[in-house]
């Protein structure tokens, strides 16, 4: 064979050896295209949403069937169903409000479901999803008290309040002392007991208490002005996922699944 034919052959091996590897790169990129968008979430573990949730805050986080059955509620179903529009698992770690953001800060959970309100402070620190809870504030205070019939009313008054919560705040400024709780359920105890004077928290917390604890012996003395508007939280390098996860609520939003998870809880859209 002479030295030009030899040379001739080489160079159509290698061509086709090229074209053979582009080839086959091609496909692998193409299928590989969701797993990069997981990857570029920054998840704690791959293809699984690990989602942060107190677990014991009805309607929006607790324990079906007297808190022996699985994980349910409003917060819980709208970010399952933000998973599966992302084609994610979901995971829940149930945690105690008053360490949830430690939690977070840790890299222990990808985001928080858990009613956490917007406000300037976690704004600093905190990435939020847009807001799929919009509801006031209420002082809640024993039926037969009429004290109390505005926010100023409270200065001298004990209310229980979470202490890591917005809430806490609104009280403490209003003029309240504060006895700590660990949640809504321990701070309408003390209240029904008469060792404290109000709590204040989410109109829609108390609007299921009512429902499903009537007659409660309680009422609502006052609303905020302002309403609150509760999202879903991350850490500042989670930019990509919270993207994502306000495209997945828009898609929800006009479909109407979180208008008809909203009314399965509160008889109305509340998340507009």
């Amino acid at each position: 064979m002479s030295r030009r034919l030899i040379a001739v052959t080489a160079l159509v091996v290698a061509a086709a050896a090229l074209t053979a590897c582009s080839g086959s790169t091609t496909p692998s990129e193409s299928s590989s295209s969701e797993g990069a968008a997981d990857s570029s979430f920054g998840l704690v573990k791959d293809g699984v949403l690990t989602v942060a949730t107190e677990g014991t805050y009805r309607p929006f986080s607790f324990h079906a069937d007297g808190g022996t059955g699985d994980l349910t509620g409003f917060d819980v179903e709208i970010i399952q169903a933000v998973a599966d529009k992302l084609d994610l698992e979901v995971e829940f770690q149930e945690t105690q409000w008053d360490a949830i953001f430690a939690g977070l800060d840790a890299g222990r959970f990808d985001v928080i479901a858990n009613q956490v309100s917007i406000n300037d402070e976690r704004e600093e620190k905190y990435l939020f999803s847009e807001p799929y809870t919009v509801s006031p504030g209420v002082i809640v205070v024993a039926e037969d008290d009429d004290s109390i019939s505005s926010f100023d009313d409270l200065k001298g008054k004990t209310t229980a309040q979470s202490l890591t919560s917005n809430w806490y705040e609104l009280a403490t400024d209003s003029g309240a002392t504060v006895e700590g709780v660990e949640g809504w359920a321990q701070a309408v105890e003390l209240l029904r007991q008469g060792r404290v004077d109000a709590t204040v928290n989410d109109k829609l917390t108390f609007l299921d208490y009512e429902k499903t604890n009537s007659p409660s012996g309680l009422k609502i003395a006052a609303e905020t002005d302002d309403a609150g508007k509760q999202a879903f939280v991350f850490t500042k390098d989670k930019t990509a996922l919270v993207e994502a996860i306000d495209g997945a609520l828009d898609e929800l939003r006009a479909d109407g699944t979180l208008a008809e998870i909203s009314d399965k809880y509160f008889g109305e859209d509340v998340t507009q």
